[in-house]
Formats: structure tokens, sequence, C-alpha cells
């Protein structure tokens, strides 16, 4: 199944919350980190991936309509060529707000590392995974909040730049179903735009 809607956005700005949105919609199943988190082997590909390995993508999507969020937002260059006629979400939010958020969940996560004591292989994976993607490869291991702001802001510029106007919808959460459903051509829901995984949901799921 070749991918029709691709995320560009980074973790906390509302990408599990899209992730359910783009599901209702009729873009599911949609890729995001909790199907790292409920895969085997799946850590293990994105690390390989990240360190070089050539990408099988079509394995690694298959049965996916849709991907958001880390891992796959750090490739998200490799997934737009690959799949040149899909639609590219960049989610994004206020700055600010984006950071405090992150700052108390993800980079919280990355500068505890790895639990060498996690029992769960498929856990201990993803955590490996995670400090080789996020960590490292996207911020640098560097956490001061002028400079994870900025890799934040350059990304977005980024995005904005590449890819074109007509096949990208810049997108923040409480904008609500209108603009996501008229951008993918489809009819809008009656029921509620999702939200999910605020900043106390993600650190009692991550014992933080």
């Amino acid at each position: 199944m070749t991918l029709q809607v691709i995320g560009a956005g980074f973790g906390r700005t509302g990408t599990l919350s899209l992730k359910l949105a783009l599901e209702q919609i009729g873009f599911g199943p949609c890729y995001h980190m909790m199907e790292v988190f409920r895969t085997p082997g799946h850590a293990e590909v994105w690390q390989k991936i990240a360190l070089g390995e050539k990408p099988d993508w079509n394995s690694l999507f298959s049965g996916y309509r849709a991907t958001v969020d880390w891992p796959s937002t750090y490739f998200w260059r490799e997934l737009v060529a690959a799949h040149p006629k899909a639609k590219v979400v960049l989610t994004e939010r206020d700055p600010a707000s984006w950071y405090k958020s992150m700052s108390q969940t993800i980079l919280a996560a990355m500068q505890r590392g790895v639990d060498t004591g996690q029992e769960n292989p498929v856990a201990r994976a993803q955590q490996e995974m995670a400090q080789v993607i996020v960590n490292e490869k996207t911020f640098g291991r560097r956490f001061d909040e002028a400079h994870v702001l900025d890799v934040y802001r350059r990304h977005n510029e980024t995005v904005k730049r590449e890819i074109p106007a007509e096949r990208l919808l810049v997108y923040d959460g409480p904008q609500g179903w209108e603009p996501l459903c008229r951008f993918l051509g489809v009819a809008v829901p009656k029921e509620p735009f999702p939200k999910t995984n605020s900043t106390e949901e993600f650190r009692v799921r991550a014992n933080l």
C-alpha cells in the first residue's frame, strides 16, 4: 500500500491527534511512534536506516496509508521522494508552547537515556532508536532552549520551502477538521476532532 499522507512535523505538535484524525477520515492505518512501541523489530529497522542502511519503505509501511511523528518525520525528504503523489502535512504550534511541552516530555526522556535495566527488549530497542534519531540526529545531543528552537524553526522553514504549496498543508490541531479535510478532499466528520497525548498523559506513560 502506498503512503497517501506524510507528516513532516516534529513530535509534540499534535501528531498523535493527527494520527487518529487521519484514521477517522479514511487514511488509516497511520504510522506513528506508537507503532514502534508495539511492533517488535521496527525500532531496530529505523535505527539501521538512521545509521545508513538502505531503507525498504514498502516493507516498513506495508499496510499503512499515512505516517506522522518521529521516527518517520526525520526522513521526510526521502519519503516525499519515494511517494510523489502523497500529500504532506506539517504540524506546527507556537514555538514557546512547543518547547515547554518538549522539555517536559520527549527531551526529558532523551536526557534520561536508555534504561539499561529494561527487561522488555522491544522497549529498550525503541529507547536506543530514539536516542539515535531524535537525540543525536535531530538535536545533536543539545537540549538548551535556543538550540532546540532553532532546530525546530529551521526544520519547519525547510519543509515549507521545499514542498510545493499545492502538496503541503501547514496545520495546527486546534484548527480542527475543516482545513485538513479540504486539503485531503474528504467530508468533515460530525464527531469532534481528536485531542490526546497531553503532557500529563505522556509523562505517565513514559514514567517521567
